[in-house]
């Protein structure tokens, strides 16, 4: 579906009001009966004859993926990774918004970041009882993110966007979306040197 929803807003951005499930199947590079099977499962959308209205099916995925409401995020670890994500002004546009980051570097403490407050790591159970927060993302070396998790979850969040290198280990209430990007870049590398035995097996 995020796939779906990123390619429809393209198609709002080109001015694009309708198309069809074979026209739309070019661009995705998948079938025109894999995406008409997609769409059923959750109610459709298509009119024979007509195809999809962009719009319509753009603003039914959103809401189907919960974009359609505001999620409040705090970014716990406040380096690199953690400034970048804070920096990238798009999530807003898709409805994340971040309020807050934190961090245990004097240094940063009480410094902005794109005007987003970083505030220690002291601060955080006194701002999530006074802030609604929907989501944490964790940016924190391996050997912290364990315990910054169940701290998390003890302050009653329960939603994790974890780009620490380990899976956490969290009561199954807790929704978690681990990001291992070393595991994307070793995929990326396998599938180079397949594709050069494949070349050199023609």
């Amino acid at each position: 579906m995020p796939r779906y929803y990123r390619y429809l807003g393209e198609l709002m951005d080109e001015g694009v009001e309708r198309i069809s499930s074979n026209e739309l199947s070019v661009r995705m590079k998948v079938t025109a009966s894999q995406i008409r099977q997609d769409l059923n499962n959750f109610g459709g959308f298509g009119q024979q004859g007509y195809g999809y209205n962009v719009q319509y099916l753009y603003e039914e995925i959103g809401s189907i993926l919960g974009l359609d409401c505001q999620h409040n995020v705090i970014v716990v670890g406040a380096g690199n990774m953690g400034q970048a994500l804070a920096n990238y002004v798009k999530f807003e546009k898709r409805g994340f918004v971040i309020t807050g980051l934190f961090d245990i570097n004097p240094a940063l403490i009480g410094t902005m970041i794109r005007g987003i407050k970083i505030y220690s790591m002291d601060q955080l159970p006194e701002f999530v009882r006074n802030n609604r927060v929907d989501i944490a993302v964790l940016t924190l070396p391996k050997e912290r993110a364990e315990q910054a998790a169940e701290t998390l979850v003890r302050l009653g969040i329960h939603a994790i966007w974890n780009f620490a290198h380990l899976d956490l280990d969290l009561p199954e209430d807790v929704v978690v979306e681990n990001v291992h990007l070393s595991d994307s870049l070793m995929q990326l590398s396998y599938n180079i040197v397949k594709n050069r035995r494949e070349q050199q097996n023609k």
